[in-house]
């Protein structure tokens, strides 16, 4: 009798564990449909909307390869690539963000915050100050700084093991480094080297082209996928080390790996638009409140960043009288964020995702 006791409460809580497992997916497949329509809807009206009003029958049109006078030229021309390079810078930064953050259990891992978007911004500054090198050389130089950052801060944060704590500790150092390194430059930069410098400090995308988003279309192509690979391993390591460890994982392999894949995408990112400022510490935490306790944050965090990056992009060239940077706007909605989360840091000890 008790054994059928036993076997019937058994199969009950079984069926509760998959009836939450439905619930949890039930959940994520929501909001990331939800995310993903907000995205595309931003970037067919960010196509439609501006000086000049296009119906969705005329950027089709265009979209189609189309001969449409007026539209043509100015949604083929101009918008899309500035479209087509925010949606994937976005989804670079918040994609490769949500990983640091993941991965350290602390919103305040971003990249934005432990100088690998300012390693790159400090690359390119003497690049284009210092060197006078062209475009794509520039490209090359902060995809390598932001590569070379990362390295240095694992390395020098590496004690058997590399602790989260540490690894921002560090961060923040190296970052401090590099943005005097910027200012340096900047502040010794011919008149006429400003203008391109300055994509490379706030991020910009006023001068998109197809050239800068081809490289980072390939990047999210090949290394997007790895990272959704991955993320089971970064739930896991969302654990703690010693919980990885115990449950067969190797937890140095897999961080390196995540971190190789995800510096790539912010390097390409950072290339394309330059640091796009707090996207990267933004996207994540939002997406992580939005999902609540289930399932990997990484394809949401992409989204949000997309999303982030078109509104801002927008609001920059049309809600102020003049076309600002987006990296802007992005700043003025991350900073406060930033100062609650270290006020939240000292009074609580810590800052988790």
């Amino acid at each position: 009798m008790s054994a059928g006791i036993l076997s019937t409460s058994a199969v009950d809580a079984l069926a509760l564990v998959r009836a939450g497992r439905r619930r949890r997916r039930a959940r994520w497949v929501t909001v990331t449909g939800i995310l993903a329509a907000a995205v595309v809807t931003a970037f067919a009206l960010s196509l439609m909307l501006g000086q000049t009003i296009y119906s969705p029958a005329e950027v089709w049109g265009v979209l189609t390869g189309q001969r449409v006078p007026g539209a043509s030229f100015t949604v083929g021309e101009l918008r899309l690539p500035r479209a087509v390079t925010g949606l994937l810078t976005g989804l670079c930064f918040g994609m490769g963000g949500v990983v640091f953050q993941s991965m350290l259990r602390n919103a305040l891992a971003s990249p934005d915050v432990i100088g690998i978007n300012t390693g790159a911004s400090a690359a390119a500054v003497i690049g284009i100050v210092v060197l006078g090198v062209g475009e794509t050389a520039v490209s090359v130089m902060a995809m390598a700084a932001a590569l070379t950052v990362a390295l240095s801060i694992y390395l020098l944060a590496y004690r058997k093991g590399g602790s989260g704590a540490r690894l921002i500790l560090v961060g923040i150092g190296v970052a401090a480094m590099c943005q005097a390194v910027v200012s340096y430059v900047i502040s010794r930069a011919a008149e006429w080297d400003l203008p391109a410098a300055m994509r490379w400090i706030t991020g910009n995308l006023n001068d998109a082209t197809w050239d800068r988003a081809l490289p980072v279309a390939g990047a999210v192509i090949v290394l997007a996928p790895v990272l959704l690979v991955l993320a089971r391993r970064l739930e896991i390591l969302r654990m703690g080390d010693e919980t990885a460890a115990a449950v067969g994982l190797p937890v140095e392999r897999s961080r390196v790996l995540l971190i190789v894949a995800a510096v790539g995408l912010l390097a390409f990112g950072t290339a394309a638009a330059g640091p796009i400022a707090f996207v990267s510490f933004l996207a994540g935490p939002i997406a992580v409140r939005l999902l609540g306790p289930v399932g990997s944050p990484v394809l949401p965090a992409g989204l949000v960043g997309a999303l982030l990056v078109l509104v801002a992009d927008y609001c920059a060239q049309f809600a102020f009288g003049t076309r600002l940077p987006v990296g802007v706007i992005t700043g003025v909605l991350g900073a406060p964020y930033l100062i609650y989360l270290l006020v939240r840091s000292s009074r609580s000890g810590g800052t988790t995702l």
